[in-house]
């Protein structure tokens, strides 16, 4: 949650006890002592660029306090603005002689050398312009949101004594970045985009980047403003038939060098660039990824990488000079949420292995001397479970070249060489663009990975592929299921199935069930519709099963992987399991949560009601009245594993 600034504390919140809710704690740097936090802690701050001092804000107001903290408090605070209203946490200028802020529309100024205030831009004249930050040490960044092509889209609320119609404004946005200097109350325009884009200031305050995506996400462009002339320069372009992913972007600590990862290669990698488009340079390659990249100073980066094992995130520094690496970590296993201390020194991440929930760790990038583990969080009731050791697997598709990762568990029964088959459930991850095979303890499907092991206890194999659009194995390994949704990734689970037929011959290919959530869901329904001779029940979570609803609400995902309906209606119509519903020729489950504003009900709707259209479908359907897309009550999630459970049980 926060790291002091002398990187000494690190905070952390955490749900100690399966019948309490999550408190903040306290570690120290050497994970010696842990210990509960108070609410009056000060843990949401912003440094000086020169780390010397903090502003927080408090009871309405905001303070300067020296950059020391004791007993979890900054020292020697000083108010410098209050306010009857709620206040937000103000911005430094890159060289620190400032700090702005936005209130109730209008934009102030508080120059720190005298305390002066200056509202720079009031509401009434700022024609819908609101502040994004500092664009250099004399320029403000404006922005400004153009919302006339969204609609509204209903998620209604039955739970309450009235029906609530739970509308949303969902759709694609034009967003507009200006810059206006502190003396001019007129801007100038910089980007206007329907799509995603990134800011990033220089320390000198010399340069502002904007690394933009249009919202198909198939161009992206790095521009580079330069405050001396005030003009730009596009530094970096890329194109590509899919879509963008792993972005990227900041600038050296104290110089004008911008680092940014891209995929241009085919895999995530480091690049560096000066601001006027020259020198640009790749600084990583291989059939390998840089799930994260930082820079510790002005000649070296701190990176996680897979290059190891796919399935693997290790710890490296590359030095940009020679671009020699130096790994620091060693064990096997998986590490992500990286957070760099402020000073730079000290890397903060969690870890996890196999059948070992993520802990936090941390490294010395100036005195390497391993990894130090800060908590130990795991329950000891935890521990004392006989956890089976999934078997992970790397294996090759039907084309010959595609590697697939691929997670097993057997039955407690299952003897080598036995002959015996079982009935084998698929578990499908959702999101698509996520990875879950790997070498460690799933954060993302912690319930699943329990569930899972408890099926083997009742004689069930259970596998998982990571399918054609995962991350973590390259652009076109993501990118190949564009236009087609559901096709490429089917393939992919049924030659996992084929290699487990071809290395043991344990699973029964006459009872294999498939199940997941969102777009596991979908999966599950696609899977068990286009393939009945591999999927033999489908039990599909919050799925889509109309990919044109999942578009008006929420284009962003849509858009990039399928294009819109109206110029694209055959990559919705192959892609969607509602029209292919005549199809299907085994059982299906359907559950879902009624107040869902991801996935709406409307998908479960409009499914289950061509199912009875259909007049020759099996199938059994839950609904949670007050779920969400992800549930929030323990009893609806354990409802749904033993609907799952006993789905399978009685159609394996």
């Amino acid at each position: 949650r926060a790291i002091s600034p002398d990187a000494q504390q690190i905070y952390f919140t955490w749900n100690d006890s399966a019948k309490a809710g999550r408190k903040t704690f306290v570690v120290d740097a050497k994970g010696a002592v842990v210990d509960t936090v108070g609410t009056d802690a000060t843990l949401s701050y912003r440094l000086s660029p020169d780390r010397s001092q903090a502003l927080y804000v408090e009871d309405q107001a905001v303070f300067l306090a020296s950059a020391t903290m004791e007993n979890h408090r900054f020292k020697n605070p000083e108010q410098i603005i209050a306010s009857k209203d709620r206040l937000p946490l103000p911005q430094w200028s890159p060289d620190g002689s400032k700090i702005a802020w936005a209130q109730d529309g209008d934009i102030w100024v508080m120059t720190m050398g005298n305390r002066s205030v200056q509202k720079v831009l009031d509401n009434d004249n700022a024609d819908g312009q609101n502040f994004a930050g500092w664009a250099s040490n004399e320029h403000l960044l404006l922005v400004s949101r153009d919302n006339s092509d969204t609609r509204l889209v209903y998620f209604p609320e039955y739970v309450d004594t009235f029906v609530e119609p739970g509308e949303s404004r969902r759709g694609l946005y034009t967003t507009t970045y200006s810059v206006m200097h502190l003396d001019s109350t007129s801007s100038t325009e910089l980007l206007r985009s329907k799509g995603w884009v990134s800011t990033q200031v220089s320390p000198t305050g010399s340069y502002l980047a904007l690394d933009a995506v249009d919202a198909p996400m198939k161009k992206r462009q790095i521009h580079v403003w330069a405050s001396a002339s005030e003009q730009s320069t596009i530094v970096f372009e890329d194109s590509t038939e899919g879509w963008m992913y792993g972005r990227n972007m900041a600038f050296a600590p104290s110089k004008d060098v911008l680092m940014f990862q891209s995929e241009q290669s085919g895999w995530n990698h480091i690049y560096t660039v000066s601001p006027d488009g020259s020198g640009l340079k790749q600084h990583t390659t291989g059939s390998y990824d840089i799930p994260f990249a930082e820079w510790v100073d002005d000649e070296m980066i701190v990176m996680a990488t897979t290059q190891k094992d796919l399935g693997e995130r290790q710890v490296a520094l590359l030095d940009l000079r020679d671009a020699s690496t130096e790994t620091l970590t060693e064990a096997e296993g998986y590490r992500y949420q990286f957070r760099l201390s402020p000073d730079k020194r000290h890397l903060l991440y969690a870890y996890t292995t196999f059948n070992q929930p993520y802990d936090l760790y941390r490294l010395d990038l100036r005195r390497p001397r391993g990894e130090i583990q800060l908590t130990q969080t795991v329950p000891e009731a935890f521990t004392q479970i006989d956890w089976q050791t999934e078997q992970y697997v790397r294996f090759t598709g039907r084309d010959g070249e595609t590697g697939l990762s691929m997670s097993i568990l057997t039955p407690e029964d299952y003897q080598p060489g036995s002959g015996k088959q079982y009935p084998t459930v698929v578990f499908v991850h959702g999101a698509g663009s996520l990875q879950n095979v790997f070498k460690g303890f799933s954060n993302s499907y912690y319930r699943e990975y329990m569930f899972h092991q408890w099926l083997t206890t009742r004689g069930y194999v259970v596998v998982e592929v990571d399918y054609r659009h995962s991350t973590g194995y390259g652009r076109k390994f993501r990118e190949d299921v564009t236009n087609w949704m559901g096709k490429y990734e089917t393939e992919d689970i049924i030659d996992g199935l084929d290699w487990i037929a071809e290395n043991g011959d344990y699973v029964d290919r006459d009872r294999v069930g498939i199940y997941g959530g969102s777009y596991g869901g979908f999966m599950a329904l696609y899977a068990a519709t286009v393939e009945p001779d591999h999927f033999h029940a489908a039990a599909a979570l919050r799925a889509v099963t109309n990919w044109r609803n999942y578009f008006y609400a929420n284009p962003w995902y849509t858009l990039p992987r399928l294009g819109t309906p109206e110029d694209n209606p055959v990559h919705y119509e192959r892609s969607s399991p509602l029209d292919l519903v005549d199809d299907l020729e085994r059982p299906v489950l359907i559950l879902h949560g009624l107040v869902d504003d991801n996935v709406g009900f409307q998908d479960a709707a409009q499914y289950i009601e061509a199912l009875i259209q259909a007049g020759d479908k099996d199938f059994d359907m839950m609904m949670y009245p007050s779920e969400p897309h992800g549930f929030q009550d323990p009893d609806s999630w354990i409802d749904e594993y033993e609907r799952i459970f006993e789905f399978f049980e009685e159609n394996l």
